[in-house]
């Protein structure tokens, strides 16, 4: 193989763009973007940037250090580069790890750990052998960088490294040899050598668990080293332990857990961070508990002190402005991921399922601790500015917020034992004089909410006095952790036990709430919209007669709130429109709301992300209006169809030119659920816009069900469900193209990310089957193909649960309008269904589930026989059938009885006691 030499043309003219590339002009940065895009597709790329960094010794070091960065981040290519290329590019990379300016060599470092994370150790041995080699140099800078670009490799891929290579596994040198270095003279050789090898502990690694001993020992012995990164590595390793290893801990445990609650208030912030994360980690693993207990008492008020506020976030976070008119820099403002409606079946709480669709995460709202924190995956690649900076310090996971999260999993865990310990402290800090001991206090009362709210009860009706006239204190940070507390115990002040508990808690907080929507301090918006958007979801139709003052005041805030709270805002009138539903349309309240949300809906482009969660309240507000919102539907119905066109059309342009991005889907989901919305709240009154607006509707909406990402099905299907039950009409036309689609939809098994939409295919076919009605030439045609796709859905052991549900729900409605064709399968099927819709709350739609079940029976008799345990279970499991079901299950039971009535006996006898009692006592059998 000839070795690889540079060319002088090619070499100039990428050592001229990144000469360029210094250039801080938008438009040049632009082109030089396009370039070394465009670079990327020569095969030899990689190895002029190579040779740049590693021999070009007469460039100055920050363009051979740019040749380096764009190397790594261009690693990949190597995998499809020529031989000599990839030789070349190993070789040059190695010999830049020994140049003699320290930024050459930091950036060879970075591309040492990219290749040999791209390649893998077992095909570059020579360079993990070099890196190895260089630990035992007498010369300290090289032994630190070798192990500084090991410790990257052993955190980023661990499992790369514990591989056989040439019949050995260098782990099993290398482990002793870290164990060793970490008695090392240099606190920096120490740090490496405890963080190499705790990078081992999570995946298992054998080379290093037969020296588990030894590692434990070593970690004792470094727990009081004099350098805080060597501790804060010893107190991962513990944590990581604690996480695989619990049982090589236990022994130690009272040993260990002293050391951490003291690095937990060590001055260090980083070390007492990592030493929190103990606390956390052993309070989310269940089989622990028994080990924690015992040291509840001593963790629980060390936690609470390190909620308060550090010096070091006080500076960045500027609490007590009134920034209220200050504009928000677009750095504020977080990628929202909108994910479109999905449909789910509630099931009764007594059985301990979780309502609806479990695919369907709530509605995140801001924490006061836990906030998303910036993606940190290439930091390296970027130069914060200072305001930037102090937004990621914000947001940031810190001592406070661990400690908080820390304090919310021990109270799920431990409950009433965990406000015995804490109601002393707790008070003390709740009545301090010092605000940032009051804070702290407020941050741990709403911390525990969740899982001690029954041993916190009996205080409330002091704490949410306490609580609602605290947002009347001065500073910013007080007034915006009171919101967020509030918030978490809004399920409590928002029962309807009395007019006084309503009189007393619940007007006063929602007023309180208010306030602080209209503060003057940005953050307190912030807290306070989420909160009472909280209030909405827990108070329901509770706040009906309050609407006006609500309205008025969130209204107001539409003036008010600069881009980032705005966002909140929609979040906050949309939850409101859920929560009263058609409370809504009265004229007063529609003539307050829709000014400034049709105000806002004018000023947005087609294209402005910001429509996005406008459309998304916009959804909820049609729904809730109903009819009422008709003035209001033509411009929007336009505006969403339109949405949906050109959508569509950028798609096909990208299927056409895969060099174009993808285009955001979000658009496209979040237009098809504002129509859901319009054809739920107003039916066949979009009669006239639907059949004259252009393309039309139907026809985009056949398209969309075919496309290929899986959001804009889901909410496609579920459009198709609810104009099934809105305007059938004008669906029917168009139903052929649409069940070729649909059936298709239909899989027992669908990749995860498929599962929503598989969920609205299965409900809508429902819907559609009861609108056609009974025994319908038209969908006849269908019910085989579908009743072979949702049996199989209904009897797969992995299909998710909610899947189950509707696919039960759907056989029921098809078998209540075609019985002579379903009928004959009912023994295939008639166990899983009762299993799968015996849990789910009373409703109509279950209603009508059972009647096409009963019709079923009625037409199949011996097709229930196997399955008639199940069967009674799941009649004695409703609360209230109709009149017409509750006739069904009467007759079909002394069907049963009449017909043999002493092996009706005798297999009842063979019934749970519970299930024989409410069958006497209900049917009478």
């Amino acid at each position: 193989m000839t070795p690889w030499t540079p060319q002088p043309a090619g070499l100039q003219e990428i050592l001229q763009t990144i000469h360029e590339s210094t250039d801080m002009n938008t438009a040049v940065q632009r082109t030089i973007t396009q370039k070394l895009n465009q670079f990327t597709r020569a095969p030899e790329y990689i190895a002029y940037l190579a040779y740049i960094l590693s021999s070009m010794t007469g460039e100055e070091d920050r363009i051979r250090t740019i040749a380096g960065y764009l190397l790594k981040n261009n690693s990949r290519l190597i995998l499809g580069s020529p031989p000599e290329v990839a030789e070349y590019v190993k070789g040059a990379v190695l010999q830049a790890f020994n140049d003699p300016s320290i930024m050459i060599r930091n950036a060879a470092s970075q591309d040492i750990v990219a290749f040999l994370g791209v390649l893998e150790p077992k095909n570059w041995p020579e360079c993990l052998q070099q890196l190895v080699n260089t630990l035992d140099s007498t010369d300290l800078d090289r032994q630190e960088a070798a192990f500084n670009a090991l410790e990257k490799a052993c955190e980023d891929y661990p499992r790369k490294m514990d591989v056989e290579i040439g019949g050995t596994r260098p782990l099993d040198f290398m482990i002793p040899k870290f164990l060793m270095l970490s008695e090392h003279p240099s606190a920096k050789m120490r740090s490496h050598a405890v963080a190499c090898l705790s990078y081992f502990v999570p995946i298992n690694c054998q080379s290093l668990f037969v020296h588990i001993d030894n590692f434990i020992a070593c970690l004792f012995k470094r727990a009081s080293d004099d350098d805080p990164s060597v501790r804060r590595h010893v107190c991962q390793a513990l944590v990581l332990l604690l996480a695989a290893r619990p049982e090589k801990l236990m022994p130690e445990m009272a040993n260990v857990a002293e050391y951490m609650l003291y690095s937990t208030k060590d001055k260090n912030e980083n070390v007492a961070l990592e030493a929190c994360e103990f606390w956390l980690t052993f309070a989310e693993d269940a089989d622990l508990a028994v080990y924690l207990h015992p040291l509840l008492a001593k963790v629980a008020p060390v936690l609470l002190d390190c909620m308060i506020y550090g010096e070091d976030d006080l500076l960045w976070l500027e609490g007590d402005a009134e920034d209220a008119a200050v504009p928000d820099k677009e750095t504020d403002i977080k990628p929202r991921h909108y994910g479109g409606k999905s449909h789910g079946l509630e099931r009764d709480a007594a059985t301990g399922g979780e309502g609806g669709d479990s695919s369907v995460p709530p509605k995140p709202r801001v924490g006061a601790y836990g906030e998303e924190t910036i993606d940190s995956e290439d930091d390296e690649d970027f130069d914060l500015d200072e305001d930037d900076f102090a937004d990621e310090m914000s947001t940031e996971w810190n001592l406070r917020k661990c400690a908080a999260a820390a304090l919310d999993v021990l109270a799920v865990r431990f409950s009433a034992d965990l406000l015995n310990v804490l109601l002393g402290p707790l008070k003390e800090k709740l009545w301090s004089n010092d605000w940032l001991q009051r804070e702290s206090g407020i941050l741990a009362l709403g911390a525990m909410a969740e899982g001690c709210i029954e041993a916190i009860e009996p205080h409330l009706t002091t704490l949410v006095p306490y609580l609602i006239n605290t947002l009347n204190d001065p500073k910013p940070l007080v007034r915006s952790i009171t919101c967020w507390t509030l918030g978490r115990y809004a399920s409590w002040t928002t029962q309807p036990i009395s007019e006084e508990h309503k009189n007393q808690y619940f007007i006063p907080t929602m007023e309180g709430l208010l306030r602080m929507v209209l503060d003057n301090n940005k953050r307190v918006q912030e807290a306070g919209c989420s909160a009472f958007a909280t209030l909405e979801e827990d108070a329901g139709p509770e706040l009906a007669p309050y609407l006006e003052p609500v309205l008025r005041n969130l209204v107001f805030a539409f003036d008010l709130y600069q881009h980032k709270n705005m966002l909140i805002l929609y979040d906050a009138v949309g939850t409101l429109a859920d929560a009263v539903g058609r409370a809504l349309q009265n004229p007063t309240y529609v003539e307050i709301l829709m000014p400034p949300l049709t105000n806002r809906w004018a000023k947005l482009k087609d294209d402005d992300e910001d429509l996005i969660p406008l459309l998304e309240c916009l959804a909820s507000v049609t729904i809730a209006m109903g009819p009422a919102f008709l003035p209001y539907a033509g411009p929007v119905f336009d505006r969403c169809n339109n949405i949906i066109h050109n959508a569509l059309l950028q798609y096909q342009a990208f299927q056409q030119n895969p060099d174009l991005d993808e285009p955001d889907k979000s658009f496209l989901v979040v237009a098809l659920d504002l129509l859901s919305g319009l054809t739920q709240g107003l039916g066949m009154a979009l009669e006239p816009l639907i059949t004259n607006t252009q393309p039309n509707l139907l026809d985009l909406l056949t398209v969309c069900l075919k496309h290929p990402q899986a959001p804009v099905r889901q909410s496609a299907y579920a459009l198709v469900g609810d104009m099934a039950m809105g305007c059938f009409v004008l669906l029917r036309p168009h139903m052929p193209g649409i069940m070729s689609e649909l059936t298709l939809q239909l899989d027992p098994e669908p990749k995860v990310e498929f599962i929503s939409a598989s969920n609205n295919a299965a409900w809508s076919v429902g819907e559609v089957a009861l609108r056609y009605g009974r025994d319908d030439p038209e969908f006849q045609q269908w019910v085989n193909p579908l009743i072979s796709r949702l049996i199989p859905i209904l009897l797969h052991p992995k299909a998710p649960r909610s899947l189950h549900e509707n696919a039960a729900v759907s056989i029921g409605r098809i078998g209540l309008m075609h019985p002579n064709i379903v009928a004959p399968h009912l023994p295939e099927f008639a166990q899983a269904w009762c299993q799968a819709l015996y849990e789910i709350r009373d409703n109509e739609e279950k209603d009508s589930a059972f009647r096409g079940l009963c019709t079923l029976v009625q037409t199949n008799p011996a097709g229930i026989a196997k399955s008639l345990l199940w069967f009674c279970n799941s009649i004695v499991r409703w609360n209230q059938p109709s009149p017409e079901l509750n006739g069904m299950f009467q007759q079909l039971l002394h069907g049963f009885k009449g017909h043999d009535a002493a092996g009706w006996a005798a297999q009842v006898a063979t019934f749970p006691p519970a299930i024989q009692e409410r069958l006497a006592t209900r049917y009478g059998v």
